[in-house]
Formats: structure tokens, sequence, C-alpha cells
């Protein structure tokens, strides 16, 4: 057999002599297709971009008030009513280095005179700090301002040792009468004033 018989054999399919829709061929499909996912995919990227913008938007948000939070915090700054500032140690030092802590802020250790002032300062300490009162030179109880200690808050059975001659605060013992007296070279952490 001959290859024009074969081909004599199979119908014309035409579109032009077909009555009714015309269909489009293939390469008119994908341009359409591709022009669809173009959109779409521009549409996609636009979203993935805005939520990102958002995401990193809410990141730095969330870095600034972490570092002005740890910025204000990180020394543990604490307004009295009186205009003085009390500042708490992050770490734990004995009572020389303590005080030189402190003076090295242009403070010193604290003084409480009064119970107003004990009570204040219990209330936001809320771990064994040392505070400015010591008998270092082995006479009275001694202030970091050289005044004499008139009136303490001490715990029970407090003072009890001779040579323990640094006081530290311990809020664990109660708001007001929780003073107790240690080594000088023991470590704990100190509070400030200024």
């Amino acid at each position: 057999m001959d290859s024009e018989d074969i081909y004599e054999n199979v119908p014309n399919n035409n579109s032009k002599d077909t009555p009714g829709p015309r269909t489009q061929n293939h390469s008119q499909d994908e341009g359409k297709d591709g022009k669809c996912r173009g959109r779409w995919c521009l549409v996609l990227t636009t979203v993935c971009l805005g939520l990102i913008c958002v995401i990193l938007l809410v990141f730095i948000t969330l870095q600034y008030i972490n570092i002005t939070y740890l910025t204000e915090t990180n020394a543990k700054l604490i307004k009295d009513p009186g205009q003085v500032f009390f500042s708490m140690s992050n770490e734990e030092m004995n009572w020389s280095e303590s005080r030189q802590y402190c003076r090295d802020r242009e403070a010193d250790l604290v003084i409480i005179h009064t119970e107003e002032k004990q009570k204040f300062i219990s209330s936001f300490i809320k771990e064994r700090v040392w505070i400015g009162l010591s008998d270092e030179n082995k006479s009275n109880l001694t202030w970091v301002d050289n005044s004499l200690l008139n009136h303490g808050f001490w715990d029970k059975g407090e003072p009890n040792s001779l040579d323990e001659n640094c006081i530290e605060l311990d809020p664990g013992r109660g708001p007001v009468k929780n003073w107790n007296d240690l080594q000088c070279s023991q470590n704990i952490k100190c509070i400030c004033e200024k």
C-alpha cells in the first residue's frame, strides 16, 4: 500500500470547515496559564513580602522593648519617694568589694535610719544583700558615712557573733526585723544608694 492511500482515508478535521465553538491551540493555552500563574505569583510574593515586613517590625519592636527593659532593670534601679535612688548588684561579692562596687557607681552601700526606709527597701529586695553597716574597726557598728548605729532592725537573736562584722538585710526573715551579722568575706549581692 502506498502512503498516499493511507492519508486519503483519514478524515480531514479542518477547523474552518467544522461548525461549533472553536478551541484554542496548545500554545495559546500555555500563554494564558502563564499569565494567570504570573498574577498569582505576584500576589503571593506581595503577600509574603508584606508578612515578612510585619514580622520584622514586630521583631524590631520586641528587641527595642527588651533592650529598654534590660537597660532599666540591669542595675535594678529603684527610686525612693525621697528622691534617693537604690541599685542592687547582679553579682555576689564580699562586703569590701560591694562597697567598692557602689563607689564605682558614685554611690555607697545603703544606710537605714528609719523604719519607713527599712520597710521600703525590704519591699523590693528579694534576696540577701549587704547594707552599709559594719564594725570592721572592732568598735561600735558604724555606717559607711561614719555615723553610729542608733537603732537597728535585727532579726531575733542578732547580732550574735564576734567574728561576724558586716551586716546583711535578709528579706526572707521578715519585712522589718531582718538584719543579720555575717563574716565580711562572704559573697552576697549588695544594695547601693545614691
